[in-house]
């Protein structure tokens, strides 16, 4: 079922969900299941997988040489969700990069989430390669994210890439897009990304999902903003709660975004990583709670590989 037929059916009611990451390449897929076991008693309509994208591991020849090839640390995007969603019976979402993929690469990925009853993708740009100094595009790839939903659009319409035939039986997929309340990093100003992202939704994109944050107030701002910019698509608040010290050095630093003073002095003053975590689930439930309250569509959740302080809010929330 697509997202936006899930937000319909739940008439009001704020739904819950969260992003998983796929394991390691040659790690244990149950791993993975271990997580997402103990989050399945909130009945998740949907469950992200992220798409890691390419990027040079350096093999030493033996000889006093190092040989550079390109791997993928992450594999298996699309193979998880249809596992996903065979064993626990819920929508599974794979995440599409520009980066690291070529146009036609994209289109054999879609192809084979039509074959496995996926209705939604979320359509992202992606980031730069750790050695890039800046994104660059993938040679033949889409650019942007509004391309990718173009393209996605385009497959949905009946049009391959290149074949002068259109599709008997037309895809019918749901596209999510991520938001920034607090503009993305590359962004000269909030208000330019809020065109960007309009670009997103002009070109087909179907709801949004925003980049964690921990002030509200800014989430309800960019909500109202982008309302004022034409975008009427749901838009889904994500939610990182703290879980250890260097989160205040880390997040900031990797997601640009700032943290509220009154959390920053409770965790400054834990003395172990155990009491952070306690203050990072109360948190998110009072920032949870205050999102409830307001409709918010889904309550979603960014898990990094750990399920027990998700499980903790929301036994408290549904």
């Amino acid at each position: 079922m697509k997202v936006t037929d899930h937000i319909k059916k739940a008439n009001g009611k704020t739904l819950f969900s969260f992003e998983v990451i796929p394991p390691q390449k040659g790690k244990n897929i149950q791993d993975l299941y271990n997580n997402i076991d103990p989050l399945m008693e909130f009945n998740p309509p949907f469950i992200d997988v992220t798409t890691s994208r390419e990027e040079y591991v350096y093999i030493d020849k033996g000889n006093g040489l190092l040989d550079k090839r390109i791997t993928r640390m992450r594999p298996g995007t699309v193979g998880i969700c249809a596992s996903i969603m065979h064993k626990y019976k819920v929508d599974a979402i794979p995440h599409l990069l520009c980066g690291g993929f070529t146009k036609e690469e994209t289109e054999y990925v879609l192809v084979d989430c039509h074959y496995l009853g996926i209705d939604n993708v979320m359509a992202l740009r992606g980031d730069s390669r750790k050695d890039e100094p800046y994104f660059i595009p993938t040679k033949d790839g889409n650019a942007f994210a509004s391309e990718l939903v173009a393209q996605i659009s385009d497959l949905n319409k009946g049009k391959y890439l290149h074949d002068n035939v259109e599709i008997e039986h037309k895809y019918d997929f749901c596209v999510g897009v991520a938001g920034y309340p607090e503009k993305h990093m590359e962004a000269p100003s909030l208000q330019n990304d809020l065109k960007r992202l309009k670009a997103k939704v002009d070109a087909g994109a179907d709801y949004v999902v925003t980049q964690m944050f921990f002030d509200n107030k800014k989430y309800f701002d960019f909500v109202e903003k982008a309302k004022e910019m034409g975008i009427t698509v749901p838009i889904i608040p994500g939610i990182k709660p703290i879980a250890v010290k260097r989160h205040l050095q880390i997040l900031p630093q990797v997601f640009k975004i700032d943290l509220p003073e009154d959390l920053i002095d409770a965790v400054e003053a834990c003395k172990d990583n155990n009491a952070v975590r306690q203050v990072g689930i109360e948190f998110a439930i009072q920032q949870s709670r205050e999102l409830k309250e307001a409709g918010v569509p889904f309550l979603h959740y960014y898990s990094m590989g750990k399920s027990d302080n998700i499980k903790a809010i929301a036994s408290q929330l549904f």
